[in-house]
């Protein structure tokens, strides 16, 4: 069960009126044309009378912090004997790490309902295999002691898609839907947007065609589909962007998508990639018919990916809901270097999708296993029968992505707290087996190719670990995020793990590697043990 959470209080106010300095309008200087001048009469339609709701009034008054999350309740222990299945959609965004670390590089905790602990886990890249048979990523399983409950084990699933070289990449139909409302007149939103735009320009060639469409109080397409090469074109147009006006991002939704129909490119890249801070406040603001035009244009091959930009308005809940119904993937901006990881380090994976609707089911072994918990994924479980439904939608994975997710596990016959209910003493469960086996789990996985509608099936079983193992570097890294994450939410589950513990995971898992994002979270890992000490909640 999710409810809305809006975060609205007078010291995150505070702190925020710190780190910004000044209000919006301050910061612009003034209320600037969002467009300085028209397009060419036939190649565009330009947004008119953008500034009108953008009064001078609204722009004085101090932002209220109107950022929107879900509150949602963490996966509890299970019994194979009652739930021998697990089910979820798999899920690739990344935008709850790099908006926990906004929060904790501005020296506050976040939020616990901004806190998905499989997008911090999914957030960095892991040493998977590359798939070396007919299916576009290859499943890698390990089962190690689990770090804060020394008498549980901990399984980790992980998936690689398919990576391909720059040159394979097939070409793209790309239509940027940029938000130049009012709300995005702040250094870290529109001028952020335009350097990432930038920065995704340089990865992008002669095959590929770019279109701008923008929204604010009225939809307008303020640079026709342009071939990439013309990079002076497509810069001029971006150049010449300013934010002002009110958000109706339903209308502006509808025309990049009828965009990018008009130019849909067959077995290439077609794609609708919003930017804003998620503030949709003014005409077809309802969700639901939202997500039904995402929908329906997903199934017409038109994928939607969402970066969110800024603080003190971003709409997390709605931007997440939009990509995964979109078929696409949610990132949040927080920094140049955060642009150029999705839309450079990234780009690939980020606009080439190979592999749509990819479900995970796990069958557990009463045998070997008491009781399980997914760690996050709650908002993308599935009901079991939902598996081999080709009708429900799931999660893409994009070329190159990691996906990673862990269960916790309690072996039979160890005593757990976790096992709050006893069994009846009157009820005999009696299981059938083919006799003594030493799978712990079958993993099943089911996807379709970009453009099939038919789902594709195969199976993974896992043993017995061995006695006391700690896994490999990379498992050690992913029990270290998902420890972090689970401290951050206050989590029940959270067992004898410590921001120390943590840290001493992070150390191992990195080992000698010199990725810059795991030594980064060292840092975070530093930040937020001071955030939570007494000398500093105190205050």
């Amino acid at each position: 069960m999710r409810a809305h959470l809006s975060i609205c209080t007078i010291a995150m106010l505070t702190i925020i009126a710190i780190g910004c300095g000044r209000s919006e309008f301050d910061r612009a200087g003034s209320t600037a044309e969002l467009y300085d001048s028209a397009p060419a009469a036939g190649e565009a339609t330009p947004a008119a009378d953008w500034d009108e709701a953008f009064t001078l009034e609204e722009s004085l008054h101090p932002a209220e912090n109107t950022e929107d999350y879900e509150l949602v309740v963490e996966n509890k222990f299970r019994s194979p004997l009652k739930h021998p299945l697990s089910t979820f959609s798999i899920d690739v965004d990344t935008a709850s790490y790099s908006n926990v670390r906004r929060f904790l590089n501005d020296n506050v905790l976040p939020p616990p309902a901004a806190v998905r602990v499989e997008e911090l886990i999914n957030y960095f890249k892991y040493d998977y295999a590359q798939p070396e048979d007919e299916h576009p990523f290859s499943v890698n399983l390990e089962i190690a002691r689990c770090p804060w409950q020394s008498k549980h084990w901990l399984a980790r699933v992980g998936l690689k898609g398919l990576e391909i070289d720059r040159e394979q990449k097939p070409a793209a139909n790309l239509v940027f839907l940029l938000d130049v409302s009012g709300s995005m007149n702040s250094p870290d939103k529109l001028p952020l947007v335009k350097s990432a735009m930038r920065m995704l320009l340089d990865q992008l060639d002669e095959n590929d065609r770019v279109a701008i469409a923008v929204y604010a109080g009225a939809s307008g397409l303020v640079l026709p589909p342009t071939s990439a090469s013309d990079g002076a074109t497509i810069l001029t147009a971006i150049e010449r962007l300013n934010a002002g006006g009110s958000t109706n991002g339903g209308q502006g939704i509808q025309l990049a998508y009828q965009v990018a129909a008009q130019n849909l490119i067959h077995d290439g890249v077609n794609r609708v990639i919003l930017c804003t801070d998620g503030d949709f406040n003014v005409g077809i603001t309802d969700r639901s018919q939202l997500i039904d035009l995402i929908q329906a244009e997903a199934k017409r091959g038109v994928f939607l990916s969402v970066l969110g930009f800024g603080t003190g308005n971003l709409k997390d809940a709605t931007m997440e809901q939009l990509a995964d119904k979109g078929n696409g993937n949610y990132g949040y901006i927080d920094s140049l270097q955060e642009a150029r990881k999705l839309l450079v380090e990234d780009a690939l994976g980020t606009l080439v999708t190979i592999a749509k609707d990819v479900k995970i089911q796990v069958d557990f072994n009463p045998q070997h296993v008491q009781a399980y918990r997914l760690i996050g994924y709650e908002n993308r479980m599935l009901q079991a029968e939902d598996f081999r439904d080709d009708r429900k939608d799931a999660g893409e994975i994009g070329a190159g992505h990691t996906v990673t997710a862990l269960y916790e596990i309690i072996p039979t016959g160890v005593e757990s707290s976790a096992l709050a209910v006893e069994p009846s003493k009157y009820q005999e469960v009696v299981t059938e087996s083919a006799g003594p086996s030493d799978e712990v789990m079958t993993v099943r996985l089911r996807y379709k190719h970009p453009d099939g509608d038919e789902g594709i099936e195969f199976h993974v079983p896992v043993g017995v670990p061995a006695e006391d193992s700690e896994g490999s570097e990379d498992f050690q890294f992913a029990a270290s995020v998902a420890g972090f994450g689970m401290l951050l939410r206050g989590s029940q589950f959270s067992g004898d793990a410590t921001f120390e513990l943590v840290e001493t995971l992070a150390r191992s898992g990195i080992g000698q590697s010199d990725d810059k994002y795991r030594h980064e979270f060292l840092r975070l890992i530093d930040t937020a043990k001071l955030l939570r000490s007494p000398h500093v909640a105190g205050r």
